[in-house]
């Protein structure tokens, strides 16, 4: 049920100003012309354009015939609004009176009248049926909105990329030909833009913002904000040939809360579908779902994929799944396919093709790597798993947070690993884990050196873990240590006076740096 008075919002107050609406007024159905002396056309909830009205008598006797056909309101041009005669008739008829703003193509406003009824008539249905709304609908709006400011526009979102675009492109300039062709504003272009203040004044709530010609060619520039609820949620830039009446700039400025709310629409349903493959990941994750399936949803290929899992840990950790996808966002600009990535945990896990090639693991890891430290990031860390099969995913999970674990404990150097090139380190990780459950750090004279270590502050357990490491090498043991190869080997005399090793024999080396894993690795 859409109201008249919500459509005269929607579409703003310098096109339309509402003069007279009954409590009653019935819902506004759909946008019809009135035909002069011939209201049998009109049905229920139609709000009537009084095109070709000429006088006050064709425009009382058209509120009458519409009202009695049920229609929701009728829409005039000054001095016909206003004149009391039609407006005691509207009263009397209880039927909603509209003023269209004189300077008003009537052929714009059908565009925009029924851009909006569309828009809040079919959201709901939108929803549920899980269509897509935004490619073609805005597409549409687009022309339409090009129609009142009479200059090729791009709608575009807050990163500057290319939503929906106008007809008309090719009278432009080779700056919004490489924004089509890209779907996004050049970098060149975009610093330009952005020296001038461009954004900040968009961020400012500027209700339009004029950019002289540039030097290099590139033509003016008239930009509207998009806003809903105080959230910049767009911009509209049309390419003018210069200073754009006030009347025209305002009018454009009005179409602003019609792409709005489509571009919420859209914002709504991608929402919703992300939800519904975050929990499809999620489900594969953990090896509740079928390869087949996930490969359907998700639009995996049929190659080995690994499971990426991304942590920015601390204070400055990213504080939902919205922030984490907006720095999935960040680190896949340039990739050549988008992950597939889902928040669980407070950890974004992300799925990406094991190999070279585009959104490939080599592509990711290299977005990651660049990702400085800072606010918004914390001290990121992220891990691969090894590349599987679709169905062996849960493994590539296991595998990835193991490795992050180490990472996080500091066992492993750096911010970003992948399994397979950790593998030692992982070996001595486990081994270490299962060594400590068995207690094996018990067992011989072990104990009685990490007793003297913590009276004297000697470091014979230290030493003698460097020096096992560094068979035959003291002098790698030493540099290890940080200590001159003399002390090391003061110290192993010393170490051996306190407990009776035998050092020559294999098996108790082994036996000792299975201990001394135990205790570093754990």
């Amino acid at each position: 049920m859409v109201s008249v008075r919500t459509v005269v919002d929607r579409v703003g107050p310098t096109l339309l100003h509402a003069v007279h609406v009954p409590d009653d007024c019935p819902a506004v159905a759909d946008v019809v012309i009135a035909e002069p002396g011939s209201p049998g056309h009109v049905a229920a909830g139609d709000l009537v354009l009084a095109v070709a009205v000429a006088d006050a008598g064709e425009a009382t006797e058209l509120v009458r015939g519409s009202a009695g056909n049920g229609a929701a309101a009728v829409l005039l041009k000054p001095p016909l609004a206003s004149k009391p005669g039609i407006r005691r008739a509207a009263r009397t008829a209880g039927i909603g009176l509209i003023e269209v703003h004189s300077a008003t193509s009537w052929a714009q406003l059908v565009w925009l009248l029924r851009t909006v009824l569309d828009a809040i008539a079919d959201e709901h249905d939108t929803l549920e049926n899980g269509d897509d709304p935004a490619a073609s609908d805005l597409f549409r709006l687009a022309d339409a909105v090009a129609s009142v400011v009479d200059a090729p526009v791009t709608i575009e979102d807050t990163n500057s990329r290319v939503l929906a675009y106008s007809a008309r492109q090719d009278l432009t300039d080779p700056a919004r030909v490489a924004t089509i062709m890209g779907r996004r504003i050049p970098d060149d272009v975009l610093a330009r833009f952005r020296s001038r203040g461009v954004f900040r004044e968009l961020s400012r709530g500027r209700q339009t913002i004029f950019v002289p010609a540039q030097r290099d060619g590139t033509l003016p520039r008239l930009i509207v904000p998009i806003r809903m609820g105080g959230e910049l949620l767009g911009s509209m830039w049309a390419v003018v040939s210069g200073p754009v009446p006030d009347e025209r700039a305002a009018a454009f400025a009005d179409t602003a809360p019609v792409v709005a709310l489509h571009l919420l629409r859209r914002r709504a349903h991608a929402d919703v579908q992300r939800r519904a493959s975050a929990e499809l990941l999620r489900a594969l994750l953990r090896g509740e779902v079928g390869p087949r399936k996930a490969a359907a949803e998700l639009d995996l290929t049929d190659e080995p994929h690994r499971v990426v899992v991304v942590e920015t840990p601390g204070g400055e950790t990213l504080d939902g799944e919205g922030l984490r996808l907006a720095l999935l966002e960040r680190i896949s600009q340039g990739i050549g396919r988008r992950p597939v990535a889902a928040e669980a945990s407070g950890l974004l896990y992300a799925i990406v093709p094991g190999e070279d090639g585009p959104g490939g693991w080599p592509e990711l890891r290299a977005a990651l790597d660049e990702v400085p430290s800072g606010r918004e990031t914390g001290a990121l860390r992220a891990a691969a798993g090894s590349a599987r099969p679709l169905g062996e995913l849960a493994s590539s999970r296991a595998e990835a947070e193991e490795a992050l674990g180490l990472l996080r404990s500091g066992v492993l150097p750096g911010r970003v690993v992948c399994f397979d090139e950790v593998w030692t380190a992982l070996a001595l990780h486990r081994a270490a884990t299962a060594a400590g459950t068995a207690r094996v750090t018990e067992l011989g004279p072990l104990g009685e050196l990490r007793a003297h270590d913590a009276a004297h502050a000697t470091g014979y357990v230290d030493t003698l873990y460097e020096w096992l490491r560094h068979p035959g090498d003291p002098r790698a043991a030493a540099r290890a240590l940080r200590i001159h190869p003399n002390t090391l080997r003061y110290r192993m005399r010393k170490l051996l006076d306190l407990v009776p090793l035998d050092l020559d024999d294999p098996d108790v080396r082994l036996a000792l740096l299975t201990q001394l894993i135990a205790l570093h690795w754990s």
